[in-house]
């Protein structure tokens, strides 16, 4: 009879750390590639003004940068729906490489509001070859207003609101152009793709700039910087910041979409409501 003797061996420390580390490393780009790429959020905000009229709600929508109308982007023209907002307001960077024109506008015109859905372009429009004029006319086609360093003027629930386009990439001499007639008496939004132009030129009638372009850095570690925002981004990453000595409300978004990488990490994509009212920010 032959007798066999066995030794249970347990798993060692580093065996375990190591299947830990690998364990954590998959939870992690899961993480950052399935899952905050689309969990997106909504931030609120109330604006304050002291200009007569209703209170008006407009929805932000940033940097799109999209591939294909999928149902990630079915489900942020539903949720965009669901804010009931007067008015929109597009960011820029709607294409990606591929320049889904068709796309974007199956996306486009699924969006909806009583008082128009207003545009600028930004960066990736120009890299595609589909801005200017042609690009107007696509937008347009879908029920969307492109301001090219133009101002649109709208009337809202008694209040007299004006809308600052300003293109890429946020020139001094059109800024100074197109805040030439500004009208203390109306409330002044500027839209601007990118966060980072001459805010010192600023008028102090301007009431709020909205801009994205920086995707709030897209793969953010805590207490450390972004590993890297585009050109014309500045200081400015994501939220709420004052510029020019008159403290104007910049906020910048995070943007829908991802660029150049299909991922995010502690930095969800974002749809902005906004509340035009007689509160503090918030």
């Amino acid at each position: 009879m032959t007798f066999f003797s066995r030794h249970h061996k347990g798993i060692s420390r580093r065996r375990f750390l190591s299947l830990g580390a690998a364990g954590l490393a998959g939870a992690l780009l899961a993480e950052a590639v399935w899952y905050e790429p689309q969990a997106l959020q909504v931030e609120q905000s109330t604006i304050p003004s002291a200009l007569p009229g209703g209170r008006i709600r407009m929805v932000q929508v940033s940097d799109l940068h999209l591939s294909s109308f999928d149902n990630y982007f079915k489900k942020v023209v539903s949720q965009v729906a669901s804010l009931e907002p007067d008015l929109i307001v597009l960011t820029g960077d709607y294409l990606e490489e591929e320049r889904n024109i068709r796309g974007v506008l199956s996306f486009l015109k699924q969006l909806h509001a009583p008082h128009g859905i207003y545009a600028v372009q930004g960066n990736w429009e120009y890299w595609s070859r589909l801005e200017g004029e042609n690009l107007r006319r696509h937008f347009a086609g879908a029920g969307v207003k492109l301001l090219i360093n133009e101002r649109a003027d709208l009337e809202i629930k008694g209040r007299a609101l004006s809308i600052y386009g300003m293109d890429y990439p946020s020139s001094t001499d059109y800024l100074h152009r197109l805040q030439q007639d500004i009208d203390p008496r109306r409330f002044n939004l500027l839209l601007s793709h990118v966060p980072a132009f001459a805010h010192e030129q600023l008028s102090k009638h301007i009431n709020l700039v909205l801009s994205g372009h920086t995707h709030g850095g897209q793969i953010r570690l805590p207490y450390l910087p972004p590993f890297y925002l585009p050109r014309y981004s500045g200081r400015f990453v994501a939220g709420y910041y004052q510029v020019s000595e008159h403290q104007v409300p910049l906020y910048v978004s995070r943007g829908v979409g991802t660029s150049v990488l299909p991922l995010r990490f502690l930095c969800r994509p974002e749809i902005g409501l906004f509340e035009l009212g007689r509160q503090s920010i918030t």
